[in-house]
C-alpha cells in the first residue's frame, strides 16, 4: 500500500520557504509508484491539530507549482506552536492518530530551530512507540543557526537584502557626514549581520554573541574622524547587547527592558553615540523586508 506524505511550514517565513515546499511536491510526484498523496498542514502543526489540511497533489496544477518555486512567504501559512517537552503529553497520541488516519509515511516540517525541535520530538516519540513514520526537518531560517547545516535555506536571500540596505546608506552617510546605524535581523545569532556588515563595508559590526563596550565603539568612530573619515556605518544585530546588560540576570535584564523607552537597540546605541561623539546619528531598519522578495539564485 502506498504511503502518503505530510508537509508543514512554521516560524518566520523566508524568501525561499515555498521553494522547499515545491521540491517536496515535485519529488513525490516523480515517485508516484511508492508515494500516494502529499497533504499540507494549514498553519503548521497547530492547524493540523485542528483538522486544517489540503491535498497538495490535487489542488495545485503544474503552473501553480512553478509559481510556488519563485514565490516568497509561507503558502501553507505558519504558526509558532511548540510541542510539550514531556513526550507523555496527550497531544502526541492525538497527532499520531491523525497521521495514521491519513496513512502518513513521512512528515516534512519546514522551518527554523523551533520547527526542527518539533520534528525531533515527533521522531523520538515515534521511535519510542515503534511507529514507522519518518520525520524530516527542512532547515529554513534567515538566521543560519541550525546545527548540522553549512547554510540554511533563506539566509542568502536575506543577506542580499541586508547588504543592499548597507550599500544604499553609503550615499547619504557620505553626503551628510553622519553616523548611520543599520539594524539587521537576528535576535540570538549574528550571522546575517556579520556577513552583511563585511560585504557592505560597515565600519563597526555588533553581534548578539559578543557583548559590546559602547565607549570602545565611540572611540573607534572618533578615531575614524581624526583620520579624515567624515562618516561611519554600523551594522547592528537587533539582538546586540552591551557588556553591562550581558552581566545582568535574565530577570534583571527583562525588568530593565520593560522600562526602556527606546523602540530597539539601534535607538539606544544612537543616543549614546550622539552624546559621546557629538556627531549626528541616523537609523535605518530594513526589518521584515529581509524575509521577503524573490529568492536569489543560491537559495533556489
Amino acid at each position: 500500500m502506498k504511503k502518503n506524505i505530510l508537509v508543514g511550514q512554521s516560524g518566520g517565513p523566508t524568501a525561499v520557504i515555498n521553494a522547499s515546499l515545491y521540491g517536496i511536491i515535485k519529488e513525490a510526484a516523480a515517485h508516484s509508484e511508492q508515494i500516494g498523496s502529499v497533504y499540507g498542514m494549514i498553519n503548521g502543526i497547530e492547524g493540523f491539530l485542528s483538522g486544517h489540511i489540503m491535498d497538495l497533489s490535487k489542488e495545485l496544477s503544474d503552473e501553480d507549482l512553478e509559481l510556488l518555486r519563485l514565490t516568497p512567504a509561507a503558502y501553507l501559512g505558519s504558526c509558532r506552536y511548540k510541542l510539550p517537552e514531556n513526550l507523555d503529553a496527550s497531544v502526541y497520541t492525538l497527532l499520531f492518530e491523525k497521521f495514521e488516519q491519513l496513512n502518513i509515511g513521512a512528515v516534512f516540517y519546514i522551518g527554523g530551530n523551533d520547527s526542527m525541535d518539533t520534528a525531533d520530538k515527533l521522531s523520538r516519540w515515534a521511535a519510542h512507540n515503534n511507529k514507522e513514520i519518518s520525520f524530516i526537518g527542512v532547515p529554513k531560517t534567515i538566521d543560519n543557526d541550525i546545527w548540522g547545516t553549512d547554510m540554511t535555506f533563506g539566509f542568502h536571500s536575506a543577506l542580499d537584502i541586508a547588504t543592499h540596505a548597507i550599500d544604499c546608506i553609503h550615499t547619504t552617510a557620505a553626503s551628510h557626514s553622519r553616523i548611520f546605524i543599520v539594524e539587521v535581523m537576528g535576535h540570538k545569532t549574528g550571522w546575517l549581520t556579520l556577513h552583511a556588515g563585511i560585504a557592505g563595508g560597515a565600519d563597526v559590526i555588533l553581534l548578539p554573541e559578543l557583548p559590546y563596550d559602547i565607549h570602545k565603539v565611540a572611540d573607534a568612530l572618533k578615531q575614524r574622524t581624526e583620520n579624515g573619515k567624515h562618516f561611519s556605518i554600523l551594522a547592528v544585530a537587533e539582538g546586540a547587547i552591551s557588556k553591562e546588560d550581558a552581566a545582568l540576570t535574565r530577570s534583571e535584564y527583562k525588568k530593565k527592558k520593560s522600562k526602556n523607552t527606546c523602540p530597539s537597540i539601534a535607538y539606544e546605541i544612537a543616543d549614546q553615540l550622539a552624546a559621546e561623539t557629538g556627531q549626528e546619528v541616523r537609523i535605518t531598519i530594513p526589518g521584515h523586508t529581509q524575509r521577503g522578495g524573490s529568492p536569489n539564485a543560491y537559495d533556489r
